[in-house]
């Protein structure tokens, strides 16, 4: 079976001005491979009736992607071109299946919840998916490790992305792929990149963690000097939080640092706030107080710009302690200063999770 997808778009804007490239993701995640994308101007009438007309004819299904303030006019302009109506987000003929999927988190649900669905029914069958989830793990090692699997001769297909350092691999296999093959193609994954992995279901490394520190009934604090408080925020934004999570300092300062983590003045002077030698201290300031099992803090450089001591933008420090040992972590992140602390964040998680398993 044949099937496309519109998007609708302001062409003066870059192309990823309508956030369509999550839609796509979702409908390779249900096994719903496009054949072709057509990305058309929304200013202009005539362009959707013309895609149309030549893609009902050629598709067994047709998705338009448009934000959600055209919606009604791009239903109205679906029902005059096709000559019937919709029942909701699908106009379905004998020959064809539209369907209208809003550019943003809701049409990303509406995929996986309700158009892969109606296109397995047309199709008459079923495409299921294991998701292995993984932290910084060398693009490279990714494409070998998907290769293996793939040479492994498993009839499965493994779609792979990346967002601020957290990677998400993902099997897809036919209903009717035998487990043995299925388990093998995931087997071949998880023991190629298990130094990275933490999770083979879609959850968040915050998630993840707080699994664990609820399991061990461990307690968390977190000190952090250029996160900004993320790490602490991906636990408590759990339900539950507070049977895991002691405390959470942002010590920016260098005062702070001393007052209320204990850094020394002569760490601070020598080895400078951003330094293996400060995210030690940090965290081992943490477990003095014997309130916290588990102990995570950060310190580094987000960027633009360097601090003017010469450290490079993107550098940070992670230390990761429990009462019988505190190990710091050196990272030279990449990207822009939202990407690096995001990175960063997500590292502190991961690290806090390995140590505890």
């Amino acid at each position: 079976m044949r099937f496309s997808a519109l998007v609708l778009r302001n062409i003066r804007q870059g192309v990823l001005s309508v956030g369509f490239a999550g839609i796509l993701d979702a409908l390779l995640s249900g096994g719903v491979c496009l054949d072709e994308v057509v990305l058309l101007p929304y200013d202009d009438p005539t362009a959707l009736p013309i895609a149309l007309k030549r893609l009902k004819e050629e598709c067994d299904g047709v998705f338009i992607i448009c934000d959600e303030v055209l919606e009604d006019a791009v239903k109205a302009g679906i029902e005059d071109t096709v000559g019937a109506k919709f029942a909701g987000n699908f106009l379905e003929t004998k020959g064809c299946l539209f369907a209208l999927v809003r550019a943003d988190e809701r049409g990303k649900q509406f995929v996986k919840e309700e158009l892969v669905p109606a296109v397995d029914r047309r199709r008459g069958q079923s495409f299921y998916r294991v998701v292995l989830k993984t932290v910084l793990a060398p693009a490279e090692e990714v494409l070998s490790a998907v290769e293996d699997a793939l040479d492994s001769g498993a009839r499965v297909s493994v779609n792979t992305s990346e967002e601020n350092g957290v990677g998400r691999i993902e099997v897809v296999y036919h209903s009717s792929t035998p487990k043995v093959e299925v388990d093998e193609a995931v087997r071949i994954l998880a023991s190629a990149l298990d130094p990275y992995l933490y999770a083979m279901e879609d959850i968040t490394v915050g998630e993840r963690l707080f699994q664990a520190l609820k399991l061990h009934r461990l307690k968390l604090s977190t000190a952090e000097s250029f996160t900004g408080g993320g790490v602490g925020e991906a636990i408590v934004k759990n339900p539950g939080a507070s049977t895991v999570f002691f405390e959470g300092l942002n010590t920016y300062a260098n005062e702070s640092k001393k007052e209320r983590l204990g850094v020394s003045e002569y760490t601070l002077k020598q080895k400078g706030a951003v330094s293996g030698d400060t995210a030690y201290e940090m965290a081992a300031g943490l477990l003095k107080t014997g309130n916290c099992d588990v102990a995570v803090a950060t310190t580094g450089i987000a960027g633009p710009k360097s601090d003017g001591s010469g450290t490079p933008a993107g550098t940070c420090f992670i230390a990761v302690g429990t009462p019988d040992r505190v190990r710091v972590f050196e990272y030279h992140l990449e990207g822009d200063r939202a990407s690096v602390t995001k990175q960063a964040v997500n590292l502190a998680l991961f690290l806090a999770y390995k140590e505890i398993n």
